[in-house]
């Protein structure tokens, strides 16, 4: 198996697909009323779904996991950047509220982590040399 696409159920589809191109930039592949995918590089694919659209094709509404967060699971998008700091301001400026702001993790990396507009976290690494 190999990972191909990550959705996140959304709110406000509009608000959210801005957000995604203007922080990271990518291009809408696939566009329907309650759908918009990105193509990332490598062939992978993020999407973004209506939330009323999600149940639908999910077959419900996923439980809240954590009382508390704002996301519907302990999930988070994670995009490495090799112009790290520009990658930085282009999600400070698109909107999302910092959360953690760039530091050495643990194992290796310098990330940054972010709220995109509905509370899902954003983190933006420079990975560590391999």
């Amino acid at each position: 198996m190999r990972h191909a696409l990550t959705i996140f159920a959304v709110e406000d589809l509009g608000v959210m697909r801005r957000f995604y191109e203007q922080a990271c930039g990518w291009p809408v592949a696939v566009e329907v009323p309650v759908y918009v995918e990105f193509a990332l590089p490598a062939g992978m694919r993020f999407g973004l779904y209506a939330r009323q659209g999600y149940a639908l094709q999910v077959g419900g509404e996923p439980e809240r996991r954590t009382p508390g967060l704002p996301g519907r699971t302990e999930l988070y998008l994670t995009v490495a950047a090799d112009e790290f700091a520009a990658a930085l301001a282009r999600v400070r400026a698109a909107g999302a509220r910092e959360l953690s702001q760039a530091a050495h993790r643990d194992w290796g990396d310098e990330v940054a982590y972010f709220a995109d507009p509905e509370g899902n976290v954003l983190a933006v690494a420079r990975p560590a040399p391999r």
